[in-house]
């Protein structure tokens, strides 16, 4: 599959990979044509899709059932006038039917919108009303479902809402449609005359907002083909690979792992549908299904390694990725003590595909994102506009020349302003900060917003994040700064402890991760003021809000 839309396919090299990367673009390229119903044409019995639940309920579909349902699934939807560049709300968190319905809106042309279950009714106006949204579809679950018909009144475009019920569905509301007891009366599908051009909008995440409202981040139908680096190399996938990410369908993570790329390849989705995540039960499953590929934020990494992995068989799991935030290279170490397997990081936003990369011809260097993913074009860039040296800190862009780079978003959809800002003199500007060192690998500071700036020194809060991490006491933290007359500002810790260490919280434990924080890192960078808390603010997809705690310090 993947020689379809790659002149080369196999590298030897980054160098290699670099010079050599292009794609072949079909004139209207459609991942659900020309990617899935092209393998259950070559090879309608492969496994695609293994799916399973708390409960032990398994599915297990097949290219040519994919297909199959996909198009019933098209045919239900475009008889309730879904069609071409119609808004579509999912709320489905990892119910079997997302995968089938994402399938079935591509194939119609419409506007894909993933959205988490943890949406309240003020969020969701937000979204209808900013999107003009014609359709929501979501699960059976009570306060989902309650939230929706809240958000009613205040969202005239929505016309229509479908609930996926996981049984009979006898609970679903009388303004719902119900997804399982009509689906089979749709007729046989029949393919539009006319689906979508390259530049037409497929899909549409909304940002997580850690500092603000969520941006509307609207992109193209070659979009899916941008992550087709992400799942064949990146991820190292082939049509052998049972691959597994721990992602939400709400984010945009679930389509850099739990579909395009991984599809691309030809390997099989494992999804196992949680209602609460645990590191056992997820260890569990791996070795049950003999996972060959994994990847997960480093939090969920953390967690694992706080298990004793010699209780699991993970002898089929080969290759492991983390991205979704900056790893620390304590993580790294442990969890390559305890498997043998390297981490292989990655970096990208809710507005591209994978950017920076290890990829499986480097030595990976733990905490460092890997190197340009050859689909892009990567510098860094100080506040004056000028490249940086090896060693100096600036904002990672993406160079952007006559052509938009395949998997770089379209827009912030209905924001010029915001677009403008962000999009400009020849660079998408992506507000990251990083280092590159002499190697040509990109190393993670923070937002800008997050920099702080103490004494003359410039200070990335994940620099002494990383720093505490390594100290066994410490669960989770956020730097932040705080202003300071003679300073400027100073360095503060805001820190989850352990449950072991909780009654260890006063003077002695703050005065001791001030010591240590100053031997694993340059001295001036420790905390200088350590607060202990049972959670960190953090926005519904997890990240942490740094902007709260700053909020919160500036109004004592």
């Amino acid at each position: 599959m993947v020689e379809r839309f790659l002149k080369q396919t196999q590298f030897t090299s980054f160098e290699d990979y670099n010079e050599h990367l292009e794609f072949i673009i079909p004139e209207h390229f459609n991942f659900a044509y020309d990617v899935m119903d092209a393998w259950a044409e070559e090879a309608p019995d492969k496994l695609a899709l293994l799916w399973t639940n708390d409960e032990g309920v398994e599915r297990r579909s097949t290219f040519g059932q994919l297909k199959a349902e996909s198009d019933q699934a098209a045919s239900y939807l475009q008889s309730m006038g879904i069609g071409k560049g119609d808004p579509v709300m999912l709320i489905l968190k990892r119910r079997y039917e997302w995968w089938i319905t994402m399938l079935a809106l591509h194939k119609l042309g419409a506007v894909v919108i993933p959205a988490t279950h943890m949406l309240t009714k003020h969020d969701i106006v937000y979204r209808n009303t900013r999107a003009s949204i014609k359709a929501i579809i979501c699960v059976d679950d009570a306060y989902v479902m309650s939230q929706v018909e809240a958000a009613l009144p205040e969202s005239p475009t929505v016309k229509t809402l479908v609930a996926v019920a996981a049984d009979g569905g006898d609970d679903i509301p009388a303004s719902f449609h119900n997804w399982h007891e009509e689906i089979g009366q749709a007729a046989p599908f029949q393919r539009p005359t006319f689906v979508n051009n390259n530049e037409d909008t497929m899909l549409m995440y909304f940002t997580s907002g850690t500092s603000g409202e969520p941006k509307m981040v609207a992109h193209d139908f070659l979009y899916a083909m941008g992550h087709l680096t992400t799942g064949v190399f990146w991820h190292n996938l082939s049509e052998d690979s049972l691959h597994l990410t721990v992602a939400d369908t709400g984010w945009g993570k679930a389509v850099w792992g739990k579909f395009y790329g991984q599809w691309f390849a030809g390997a099989t989705v494992f999804v196992f549908d949680h209602e609460k995540f645990d590191a056992n039960r997820l260890l569990r499953q791996m070795e049950k299904y003999h996972v060959t590929s994994f990847c997960a934020p480093p939090t969920i990494y953390r967690f694992m390694i706080r298990e004793d992995l010699s209780r699991y068989d993970l002898s089929s799991l080969r290759y492991c990725c983390t991205a979704g935030e900056a790893l620390n290279p304590a993580v790294y170490d442990k969890f390559l003590e305890q498997t043998g397997i390297r981490l292989m990081e990655g970096f990208g936003q809710t507005e591209t595909t994978m950017t920076l990369g290890t990829m499986p011809w480097m030595e990976p260097k733990p905490g460092s994102m890997g190197k340009p993913n050859g689909q892009y074009q990567i510098d860094l860039l100080k506040p004056d506009g000028t490249p940086c040296e090896d060693g100096e800190k600036g904002e990672i862009v993406v160079k952007v020349g006559d052509r938009k780079p395949i998997g770089l978003f379209k827009e912030y959809y209905r924001d010029p302003e915001l677009t403008r800002n962000a999009w400009h003199d020849g660079y998408y500007f992506t507000g990251d900060v990083a280092w590159r060192d002499e190697d040509g690998y990109y190393w993670f500071e923070g937002r800008i917003d997050d920099v702080i700036k103490s004494s003359g020194y410039r200070i990335g809060p994940f620099e002494v994040e990383s720093a505490l991490m390594t100290h066994p006491a410490v669960v989770e933290c956020a730097i932040t700064g705080v202003p300071d007359d003679i300073r400027g500002m100073v360095v503060k810790a805001t820190v989850v402890l352990g449950k072991e260490w909780k009654d260890k919280a006063g003077e002695a434990l703050i005065k001791e991760l001030q010591q240590h924080v100053k031997h694993e890192t340059a001295p001036y960078k420790y905390p200088r003021i350590i607060e202990f808390v049972d959670e960190l603010p953090k926005t519904i997809s997890g990240k942490i809000r740094r902007v709260e705690i700053r909020q919160k310090d500036n109004k004592k």
